[in-house]
């Protein structure tokens, strides 16, 4: 028997079930607002349609409603309404159809009409991208989209390595190291130091294949892993294919990407249906490492060879010429690729000119060695707004690479934005190796950064840390400027969530970080649960948890009452009934007074600037007439909410059109604790959803009535 809207059942259901029963997952990049809109909208159109559905939101809360086995069992059919990998395997044998999570919000009739002719999910592998459907973008920005998700995944595995790899590394040096005119800085042998040196050695040799892999797995699910991190393996041991150096982490993004299509193409291949079964987990590895790392070894590699033994060759020749010349060269290669097959040409060039009496050209490397991770580390200082909490971390991390001569700190800021990371290092070291060279600079060790001018390994100390500073200052000018025009570039261009609490750039996360185009950034969710009210009474459920009681303790701070709104943050001094202001930067210079008459505002001016900043990432116009701007910032001691409403309505730049008359503003200080924004966030675009409640919100006739209306926020 078929249900009444015309689809079958796909296994486990009761035939005699009156109610078609299907099953959604919402979720986006950031993890806040879409991803509940996207589940508010799916429940209401199915309850319109008489259709039953249990939604579970993977938000940057933790995932809620999660559906269970006997969900799965007893459903026929799976809504993936999501910007990021979901994991699809659970539901093998049900219809499946897969679109980008605007198509839950814009499109929810759409999508359940299009589960009854969606192809069965075949199992196997790990999750998915999503992939372009009817009514969702496609073209060009989807696959570059898809292309920088899998980037951004690589790095932000490989960020932990690169940090404890490094500070092990240059814990050990500092403490059990000293200078040894024919090893450079040597720690002694069965050394507790040497021991801590070796650990950070395997954190460093791990996290080329770590990227390779995990690029590849973002692409083509488990079966990629291997191949990917082999490959990253490969890459970066040049012994495999003749070569002094390794390719580096330019070679393992290289290996990635070919791993993860590679894979993406063998399951095209129709086989056999009894060996289907072990295609995921033997041969699907098997023949894509056994192929990419022969293709590596004797295709790639043998070029990658020949090129750097003649660029040797070439650097031999030029040791006559200019000082100023050959130290832009070095340094231009030294930051080109940090630790890669061009950075060790230029190192191996000057650390063997050591022994024959030239310690000048090792002095050039010397001083660009530290310019691009202390570079790095000093731009996340200097223009704080352009880089997550993880990327700030990551810096800091570098600053301290960079003192110790460890150029692969950088490694992570020129994975994830290549394009004005490497052109700024590579200045920077150019500067410095320069300066180097025209004030005779000489280092008598095989190693480079403000550690060998401590110990005593160079001479023209004071000229060095000139150098050193100069370009570490260029470095860190360049990439802001660069970050910042390519920032400004993406303005007026939907972004897949518009409420990512700060910019979303390279790491993320970790979140990624972040990634400037929604990549990659996550924010770490809290660890309570929070629960909303359903939008509607019936069959549709969306993330609501069954002990209202202890949902309700979890998500209020210690103290706080039933009567408040959004645990306080919101009070009668935060709210307007009538917004004056006409436009998007007046209206939220009018919401930033409305915050200050709290006292919990220091600064109005930085208030303003910090949102404007925010909106100038992407718009936080919701749609639906709702826009909810924010900003984390030490311009304020507190949390605190504002919320005015506009008869006219704002323009927003919403996604939908819509002019902005339910304005919610957010702000909170750059050091609260945990994400309590991330709740606030999540919990507004949740009951905004709901047409009764925001019609409620409009008709309110003054500042009581809208906080009664606002106390519905659970």
């Amino acid at each position: 028997m078929t249900s009444p809207a015309g689809l079958p059942p796909t296994g486990g259901g009761s035939g005699e079930r009156q109610r078609l029963k299907l099953l959604a997952v919402t979720a986006c990049p950031t993890g806040i607002a879409h991803t509940y809109m996207a589940a508010e909208k799916l429940a209401q159109a199915a309850e319109q349609l008489g259709v039953d559905i249990k939604v579970e939101t993977q938000g940057s809360i933790g995932a809620e409603n999660v559906l269970t086995d006997n969900d799965v069992r007893t459903a026929d059919g799976v809504i993936i309404a999501a910007d990021k990998d979901v994991d699809l395997s659970r539901f093998a044998g049900k219809r499946v159809v897969t679109v980008g999570v605007a198509e839950g919000i814009h499109h929810p009739e759409r999508l359940i009409e299009q589960v009854r002719t969606a192809p069965v999910h075949g199992g196997g592998g790990g999750g998915t991208s999503t992939s372009p459907s009817a009514g969702s973008s496609g073209g060009g920005g989807k696959e570059r989209s898809v292309g920088y998700k899998a980037l951004m995944n690589g790095v932000s595995y490989m960020i932990p390595f690169v940090v404890v790899g490094g500070l092990l590394i240059a814990i050990s040096l500092s403490l059990g190291g000293h200078t040894d005119p024919s090893g450079g800085l040597v720690i002694p042998k069965d050394s507790f130091w040497m021991d801590v040196n070796n650990i950070g050695v395997i954190g460093f040799q791990l996290m080329v294949p770590i990227l390779s892999g995990y690029i590849a797995y973002a692409i083509g699910d488990r079966p990629a892993l291997v191949p990917g991190m082999v490959g990253g393996w490969i890459a970066n041991t040049g012994s495999l294919y003749d070569s002094e150096a390794g390719a580096g982490f330019i070679g393992a993004i290289v290996t990635g990407f070919l791993a993860g299509y590679l894979v993406l193409w063998i399951k095209k291949v129709e086989v056999p249906k009894f060996v289907r079964p072990i295609m995921p987990i033997i041969v699907i590895p098997i023949v894509a490492t056994t192929a990419l790392g022969l293709f590596f070894i004797y295709v790639i590699g043998k070029p990658i060879s020949w090129v750097f033994e003649h660029l040797t060759d070439w650097l031999g020749g030029m040791t006559g010429t200019s000082a100023v010349l050959l130290g832009a060269i070095l340094g231009l290669m030294i930051a080109f690729d940090m630790g890669g097959p061009v950075n060790k040409t230029a190192f191996l060039f000057g650390a063997g000119l050591i022994a024959t009496g030239n310690q000048e050209v090792m002095g050039m490397c010397a001083a660009a060695i530290p310019v691009m991770p202390l570079g790095q580390g000093l731009a996340t200082l200097v223009r704080k707004r352009l880089y997550t909490e993880q990327e700030r971390e990551t810096g800091l991390a570098s600053l301290f690479m960079g003192l110790f001569g460890i150029s692969e700190g950088a490694i992570p800021f020129a994975a994830a934005r290549p394009a004005q990371v490497i052109p700024a290092n590579m200045l920077g070291g150019a500067v410095a190796g320069a300066l180097a060279g025209l004030a005779g600079v000489e280092d008598a060790v095989p190693h480079g950064g403000p550690i060998v001018a401590v110990l005593g390994a160079v001479s023209g100390v004071p000229m060095f840390f000139v150098a050193v500073v100069i370009g570490t200052v260029v470095t860190a000018l360049t990439t802001v400027a660069l970050v910042d025009v390519s920032e400004r570039r993406r303005r007026g261009q939907s972004m897949l969530d518009g409420l990512a609490p700060q910019p979303e750039l390279a790491l993320a996360g970790v979140g990624v970080g972040v990634g400037a185009d929604g990549g990659t950034a996550t924010a770490h969710a809290p660890a309570q649960r929070t629960s909303s009210a359903p939008a509607s009474t019936g069959s549709a459920t969306v993330g609501t948890d069954t002990d209202d009681s202890a949902s309700s303790d979890s998500k209020s701070p210690a103290g706080a009452s039933d009567d408040e709104v959004l645990s306080g943050y919101l009070t009668a001094q935060t709210v307007k009934v009538r917004l004056d202001s006409g436009d998007k930067e007046a209206a939220i210079r009018e919401m930033a007074g409305l915050l200050a008459a709290t006292g919990k505002v220091t600064d109005v001016e930085e208030l303003v600037a910090t949102a404007l900043r925010r909106e100038e990432q992407g718009t936080t116009g919701l749609g639906e007439e709702i826009a909810v701007p924010h900003a984390k910032t030490d311009a304020v001691t507190a949390p605190v909410v504002g919320f005015a409403r506009s008869a006219e309505g704002v323009e927003w730049g919403s996604l939908d059109g819509t002019k902005a008359k339910l304005v919610f503003m957010i702000s909170v200080p750059e050091a609260a604790a945990g994400d309590e924004h991330l709740r606030i966030l999540a919990l507004l675009s949740r009951k905004l959803m709901d047409t009764g409640f925001r019609e409620r919100l409009m008709t309110a006739p003054d500042e009581a009535a809208v906080l009664d209306v606002l106390r519905e926020i659970r």
